[in-house]
């Protein structure tokens, strides 16, 4: 029986450092999901600020949250597809980690989208890896032991095999839970739903908890079966977006490339502006107070 279809004691509704604290272990696999909209930077955060370190981070599409995460030494590994800030350049933590090796050497998985993409699937279905039509006229396999060619044993045709993403816990944010634990987002969405479907565990903050969930043209809905813990995180998402709640912070993306690009003004925002306050709520009040 599959990690998510196994008997689970009841939602916690907790606050987020519990949650981080019980269910983000050093060492395990981890993956911050969300595409451009609903990014869990208030989970990012209490990681941070919690000390976790060996994490093995899978994201499709790392950008902000993942620099700092990797930039506070919290990453051993990144399993992706894309990494950069977007609209913006490049992730000048990743960059440093990857070639001097500051503040440790990050080893790297890096895939296609749609391997990725894929590879959720398959570790959501309990499937050992997944098939698909990919790299054909590339050695990528020859770099990767997560990519094998495989022959369809009904037609001979040659195709990639990709090892399926299993985790331990998967972070999401969304816009509202009801006390029962189950969740609703909607508005853009990446791999959320596969990303908790592959996981053992699955914290998600949200922006509100709701009495009961009203059904939304698009929206996901996640049942409690699949929840571990909800914790009400106002604003979670920020500087990302949340639809319906929160617009995206332009400005603090393009802000970002000029904090991280120096290894003391970087340590030194996080250390201000994350470290030394209590949870995101302060963190988001000592940020608005400079501007």
């Amino acid at each position: 029986m599959s990690p998510q279809m196994s008997a689970r004691p009841p939602v916690e509704i907790c606050t987020l450092a519990e949650a981080i604290g019980r269910h983000v272990a050093d060492g395990s696999r981890v993956a911050l999901e969300g595409f451009t909209h609903l990014i869990p930077f208030a989970a990012g955060h209490e990681i941070v600020r919690q000390r976790k370190r060996d994490l093995v981070l899978h994201r499709m599409t790392p950008d902000l949250v993942y620099d700092q995460l990797i930039g506070m030494g919290c990453a051993k590994k990144l399993v992706f597809s894309w990494g950069g800030n977007p609209g913006v350049g490049s992730l000048h933590r990743l960059r440093d980690a990857v070639e001097h090796g500051w503040p440790h050497a990050l080893e790297l998985d890096e895939r296609s989208h749609a391997d990725l993409a894929n590879a959720y699937v398959a570790g959501a279905s309990n499937l050992p890896f997944a098939v698909l039509r990919a790299y054909a006229g590339t050695d990528t396999p020859k770099h990767n032991s997560n990519i094998a060619r495989i022959n369809c044993p009904f037609t001979g045709e040659e195709l990639a095999a990709v090892r399926a993403v299993r985790l331990e816990t998967a972070i999401i944010h969304a816009q509202q839970a009801d006390r029962q634990g189950n969740v609703q987002l909607w508005g853009i969405s990446g791999v959320q739903k596969e990303a908790v479907l592959a996981a053992a565990k699955t914290i998600v903050t949200v922006e509100e908890i709701v009495e009961r969930l009203e059904p939304r043209p698009g929206g996901i809905l996640l049942p409690s079966w699949v929840v571990t813990a909800v914790a009400e995180v106002p604003g979670g998402a920020w500087p990302s977006y949340a639809q319906g709640y929160s617009d995206r912070d332009n400005a603090f993306y393009q802000a970002w490339d000029g904090i991280s690009r120096d290894r003391e003004t970087f340590l030194g925002w996080m250390n201000r502006f994350v470290l030394e306050t209590r949870d995101f709520a302060e963190h988001r009040a000592r940020v608005g107070a400079v501007g």
